[in-house]
């Protein structure tokens, strides 16, 4: 069996790492499965791409299609002319793409147009909210998408509901837990952490790069003045995303416990994430992160593609009102937050479950 795996944005080769993993091993027992490794270059920053293939141990991609920056509309071009190229010059029995970043979609849309079946890992997962470029990836991806494997009940229903046959739904797991059990006991401290003097439990980790969050300068530092003003003192980590680096770089002076630092790479974020009083967010994945790692999360989002994480895990939906930011932090600074559990089969052998059914479903 030929696979061809795509990835192509920093979520993505923390999807990808647990599968190739499992398709090795299957390989030294003798499987009959082999894997041509695509990134399409979508992150082409080297913290956002290519430390994660060192840190993850993911092997260099076969084929790199260098397609960089642009408009949502540029790269959608961009990457479907240079996979169309890639795939009629090497054909492959299926193509298997994660998440819901633009490079999913493209390559997506190309497969099937090539008569080649598609497989989605993280299938399913819906915020309904269509402001959201993601929330259009997943919805087209999974429209055309062959075998949908699934993180949760949640998103198995949301596929049913949209008429797919159940027979194609998998539920196994979530391949980001995977990479993250696996490499738990690899995490190591950020520079920051002794230049900013942290201690554990004693300081806050934000990330934000939603373009409803960071595009306007006046909104973002509404967000940024409410937090600081309800956190204590305690110091507070932005890893910036570089979208909103030149954003903030325009807003003048920041607050001395404010730390901005260049994006960290999969080993020192999670460092920083585990050993955090809380983590203040508008990504889907980290609050995936949070809830196996118990640690509290805030979500400055009005929707969630990942419900679980918030009716089980520690998260919680805040939205992006000041007042409501300020409730939240004061029921975490008084000790209210909810404990939180794991949900149904985030036990790291998701990659696993996925590589056995690929292989029994090309029997």
């Amino acid at each position: 069996m030929k696979l061809t795996l795509v990835a192509g944005a920093r979520p993505n080769f923390m999807k990808i790492a647990p599968i190739i993993h499992a398709i090795t091993q299957k390989q030294k027992k003798g499987g009959s499965v082999d894997f041509v490794l695509v990134h399409t270059g979508q992150h082409f920053d080297r913290q956002m791409s290519q430390t994660f293939f060192e840190e993850l141990n993911i092997p260099e991609p076969h084929v790199n299609l260098g397609v960089g920056g642009g408009t949502q509309a540029e790269q959608t071009a961009g990457l479907m002319i240079a996979f169309e190229k890639h795939l009629l010059a090497h054909p492959t029995d299926l193509v298997l793409v994660v998440g819901d970043v633009t490079s999913t979609m493209a390559c997506a849309i190309v497969a099937k147009k090539c008569h080649t079946r598609v497989a989605h890992v993280e299938a399913g997962i819906r915020s309904f909210d269509l402001t959201m470029p993601e929330e259009i990836n997943r919805m087209v991806t999974d429209s055309i998408t062959d075998y949908f494997f699934t993180t949760s009940a949640t998103a198995n229903g949301n596929l049913l509901k949209a008429g797919v046959a159940e027979n194609n739904i998998f539920f196994v797991g979530n391949v980001m837990i995977d990479t993250l059990l696996a490499n738990k006991q690899r995490f190591r401290q950020p520079p920051v952490w002794v230049e900013a003097g942290l201690q554990k439990q004693q300081y806050l980790v934000l990330t934000l790069h939603r373009p409803s969050n960071v595009d306007e300068g006046q909104k973002l530092m509404q967000l940024i003045d409410t937090i600081i003003a309800n956190t204590q003192g305690l110091p507070i980590i932005f890893p910036i995303h570089p979208r909103t680096k030149s954003i903030f770089q325009a807003l003048g002076v920041l607050p001395e416990n404010l730390h901005i630092i260049d994006p960290l790479g999969y080993l020192e974020f999670n460092y920083l994430v585990q050993h955090s009083k809380a983590v203040i967010t508008d990504s889907g994945g980290i609050t995936e992160e949070t809830t196996v790692m118990g640690v509290p999360c805030l979500t400055l989002r009005n929707s969630t593609e990942r419900p679980e994480t918030v009716a089980i895990g520690t998260n919680e939906l805040v939205g992006t009102q000041p007042e409501a930011i300020v409730e939240a932090l004061g029921r975490l600074f008084a000790g209210n937050w909810k404990k939180g559990g794991i949900p149904e089969l985030w036990d790291g052998k998701a990659a696993d479950r996925i590589v056995d059914l690929l292989i029994r479903l090309h029997a």
